[in-house]
């Protein structure tokens, strides 16, 4: 039997009462108190999530650039200092292997940020396609603690220890950092490296931080989260918040059968810049009548879940429900789906196969919830 993996807050989610789950190999806790707490603490003020599972790896030598476009889905030179970009890495046929954040941290660094149940099909991917190019692939043994909420800056901001760093920032300050970009700060003698991305459709930050100072950072951010309401949260409620927010997961609307423009994410592949692993592929895959993802939203209380039947109103089963709750935010059932492409028109109406009972459903516009700025 293989051991779990702990990340570096362990002992302080046991001290907190945390429940556990196996995810990707890792223990990781799934709730403290209550998953509906818990999400609507994201929502109102803020969450405070241990995300240390995922996988980070640093990508540096002269060749970083040339490297990463042949690997990834995104051209890195289209990438600047300290700003962030959503990409992909394929199989050679199409399918998505997993979907990163790719961040150009230094001048000759870029970090991506995989998903923790791919990281040794990511890691081996990078390493295969390294040959040929001078760079360099080395997995960070580090932490990732998440903020995320309408209260998130002014926790991050008020967090004793950690301080802006002029040679650190990359020209930005909390208040001026935009969606999708990262700034280094100092917390004691270390460096953190603050990014302004999150899986939440809140605005908030992740902290890559050593692991060495994981525990005294989430110390800190608790303590200065205190006034503001900030909460611990576990993997359910970040599961419930990114369904909300519309975004995808990977084993549940991303997978090796699945082509990035199925499920809405075409733009995330540029088909434009020079060979990469899976352009092939694509160009020559077919994906005439190949089910497309679209949003599903119900009235009452009955929820859709993964793997439940889509059906036409006839009783004819046409897809998939790929993931679904009820919506602690909205009050009523939403769903993610995989169905034939006449079916994806926002308004269609549909069934969703719950225990037998036929639950209408309806077509709708993702995210199903969208934050005040």
């Amino acid at each position: 039997m293989s051991t779990l993996r702990h990340t570096p807050l362990h002992q302080r989610h046991e001290a907190l009462g945390a429940a556990f789950t196996d995810f990707g190999g890792w223990s990781m806790p799934v709730r403290y108190t209550s998953d509906l707490l818990e999400h609507r603490a994201v929502r109102a003020a803020a969450g405070l999530f241990d995300i240390s599972h995922m996988a980070q790896f640093s990508v540096t030598g002269p060749d970083r650039e040339a490297f990463l476009g042949y690997a990834l889905t995104l051209d890195p030179v289209h990438v600047a200092l300290s700003r962030a970009r959503y990409a992909m890495i394929l199989a050679a046929d199409g399918g998505i292997i997993d979907d990163l954040i790719v961040t150009r941290n230094a001048p000759d660094e870029f970090l991506i940020v995989a998903n923790a149940g791919n990281r040794d099909a990511v890691r081996a991917a990078l390493d295969e396609r390294l040959a040929g190019f001078d760079a360099v692939v080395v997995e960070l043994d580090g932490a990732l603690i998440a903020v995320q909420g309408p209260r998130a800056q002014q926790i991050v901001a008020a967090t004793e220890g950690l301080a802006h760093d002029e040679a650190l920032a990359m020209g930005h300050t909390l208040d001026t950092l935009p969606y999708y970009a990262a700034m280094g700060m100092r917390f004691r003698a270390g460096a953190v490296l603050v990014s302004r991305t999150g899986y939440t459709g809140e605005d908030g930050f992740e902290l890559s931080v050593d692991s060495a100072d994981a525990g005294a950072l989430w110390d800190a951010l608790c303590a200065a989260g205190q006034p503001h309401g900030l909460t611990p949260a576990g993997l359910a409620a970040r599961d419930s918040l990114r369904l909300e927010a519309g975004m995808p997961l990977y084993g549940h609307e991303l997978s090796r059968d699945i082509a990035p423009a199925q499920v809405g994410l075409g733009r995330v592949v540029d088909m434009a810049k020079g060979d990469f692993v899976g352009k092939a592929g694509l160009s020559t895959r077919d994906l005439t009548g190949a089910p497309v993802l679209v949003g599903l939203a119900a009235a009452g209380r009955r929820a859709g879940r993964a793997g439940y039947a889509v059906l036409q109103v006839d009783g004819t089963r046409v897809g998939e429900i790929t993931s679904g709750i009820l919506s602690p935010t909205l009050g009523h059932p939403i769903a993610m789906a995989l169905v034939p492409p006449p079916l994806a028109e926002v308004g269609t109406e549909l069934l969703l196969d719950v225990r037998g009972t036929h639950v209408p459903a309806t077509v709708t516009a993702m995210p199903f919830y969208r934050r005040m700025k």
